[in-house]
């Protein structure tokens, strides 16, 4: 196969104008292209293009590949295409006597457990959450009721917190194994829309996503695997410096010499716990901040020109990012095109805010985290949990400012530059149920988060008109970006000193998203794996 990068196309060009396209820039017949795929197609909003080009990068299979390339020696643009198939790394021997544990039922936990299930470790997956149709019902609860389940919402449950947030299979991470291709084809093979395999920033949405995450389960299931929710770890079995097992809060103990910690970042009880049985870890940075609103039309207009609204595009998205006078990083995060402001809290008396779209992007809003970034070395010095204690306080204050019922602190974002409370809203309606009160929101934050926000807010809207509109609205607050602490591992994916003890993913302090999760747990899923045939085979 080669790999063809860097093939323009107009925006608008009819699906059969490909193949002449390929055929045109290998400079060979037709009938010599025996067969393509797409493996990315992107466009470029930050350049003015006359007209908008789609920007494909190309696999494909031609006779006499050989000659191609000698042709083409000197075009970098044409190259040997790399194998991106997944290669198993173990299989399990049929006498088999341990099943590896997986606690957390996440993007990470789903994929650790897929992979081992697939290799024919039959893991066991606890998860202490419920199965994601009915974790759905509970998170409407607090949506629509004001009434929250602490075991089952946003950050608990089958899907963990990727499934209600835009769905974003994108990352930046290193993946010169192409994890990220394993996931993706999973994804597909679960009912995702294959076009995630070739769009440059491809995502699901929350209603397709459970689904997706439904059908995985049962080829887990199918492979020999068990998936056990609610199931709340409250204990590790720790001898002699390597773990034995776990215990639940039924009491029930379960053992197994190979434990996956897939927790998410908002399993604070479990950290606690950790913490108190001395497992290694350490406070990481994280960021604050707060949700912004603008109608989807003004990001539209402002990222595309003449091309907003086109229906090959969709709703528009952005990265921005200012570093500010008192030295603070101010940055977008988790845009969410087209989509709504949620409730994102997993405890009582605390608010918090996260972004969700389904797969149509359609909704009038586009939102996005605009967070700052924050260091134990400055801001929660002291021990790993400090981060955690940062973040539970923010939070209840937020509960507090915003009426006690779950409610969250709003304010228009001219106010908020001018520093004063808002009083009534304008022209954007905000998205978050259960709903908004009008405040201050320097009340909610720590002063160096306001100062820095209210000097990026006019700067971004430099990069995009009307971002800094007087209308749009802030709404607070936004805390749990990322892990606040690491459970530190070494090369083997295990604990520094708990051998057996795997952390992985986003609450572990290795991931950021979706993707990266389901990759990071991959990875530990092939070291557990590698770890337990060795041990078999002594």
């Amino acid at each position: 196969m080669l790999r063809i990068t860097e093939l323009k196309l107009l925006i608008d060009h009819p699906e059969e104008a490909l193949r002449p396209a390929i055929v045109k820039r290998l400079g060979i017949n037709d009938a010599d292209l025996l067969n393509f795929t797409l493996f990315k197609r992107s466009y470029d909003a930050r350049k003015k293009y006359a007209e908008l080009c789609f920007v494909y990068t190309i696999d494909a299979e031609v006779r006499d590949e050989a000659s191609v390339l000698a042709r083409l020696g000197k075009d970098k643009h044409v190259n040997p295409a790399p194998d991106t198939a997944y290669h198993f790394v173990a299989q399990a021997p049929e006498d088999l006597k341990e099943r590896p544990l997986v606690v957390g039922f996440g993007p990470c936990g789903i994929f650790a457990a897929l992979l081992l299930a697939q290799m024919g470790f039959k893991p066991i997956v606890l998860e202490r959450g419920k199965e994601v149709r009915q974790r759905t019902k509970d998170t409407w609860g607090l949506w629509r009721k004001g009434v929250l389940n602490p075991e089952s919402n946003v950050q608990f449950g089958e899907g963990g917190a990727g499934t209600f947030s835009d769905g974003k299979l994108y990352s930046q991470i290193k993946d010169p194994n192409f994890l990220g291709r394993k996931v993706m084809h999973e994804f597909v093979n679960a009912g995702a829309p294959e076009e995630i395999l070739y769009v440059s920033k491809p995502h699901i949405g929350t209603f397709r996503l459970t689904g997706v995450v439904e059908k995985i389960r049962h080829q887990i299931i199918e492979l020999g695997g068990e998936v056990r929710f609610e199931q709340r770890l409250t204990d590790v079995i720790i001898e002699d410096g390597a773990l034995k097992g776990v215990e639940l809060a039924s009491g029930e103990k379960i053992y197994s010499k190979h434990v996956i910690l897939a927790l998410g970042h908002s399993a604070r009880d479990t950290f606690r716990m950790l913490h108190k049985r001395d497992v290694f870890m350490e406070a990481k940075p994280f960021s604050i901040g707060c949700r912004i609103e603008h109608p989807q039309s003004v990001i539209d207009k402002a990222r595309l020109g003449k091309f907003a609204g086109h229906p090959k595009i969709g709703a528009a998205d952005y990265k921005l990012v200012h570093h500010a006078k008192n030295g603070r990083s101010v940055y977008s995060f988790c845009m969410c095109p087209g989509g709504t402001v949620v409730a994102a809290t997993s405890e009582p008396n605390r608010v918090v805010t996260n972004g969700m779209s389904q797969y149509s992007r359609n909704e009038r809003n586009a939102n996005s985290g605009i967070v700052v970034g924050i260091t134990p070395e400055v801001d929660y010095p002291g021990s790993p949990l400090a981060g955690i204690e940062l973040q539970e306080k923010l939070e209840s204050l937020a509960f507090e400012i915003g009426g006690r019922d779950y409610k969250a602190p709003g304010q228009l974002v001219g106010d908020f530059i001018a520093g004063k409370a808002t009083t009534e809203l304008g022209s954007v309606e905000p998205s978050y149920k259960p709903g908004i009160k009008l405040v201050n929101l320097a009340e909610a934050l720590p002063d160096f988060v306001v100062e820095a926000m209210q000097e990026a807010l006019p700067e971004f809207d430099k990069k995009i008109k009307g971002f800094a509109m007087n209308d749009a609205v802030l709404t607070g607050i936004e805390t749990r970006t990322s892990s606040p602490l690491r459970i530190t591992r070494g090369a083997d994916f295990q604990s520094l000193n708990v051998k057996g003890l795997y952390p992985a993913g986003e609450g572990a302090g290795y991931a950021g998203g979706i993707l990266s999760a389901g990759v990071d747990g991959i990875r530990v899923a092939e070291a557990v794996a590698l770890d337990i045939l060795g041990t078999h085979t002594k």
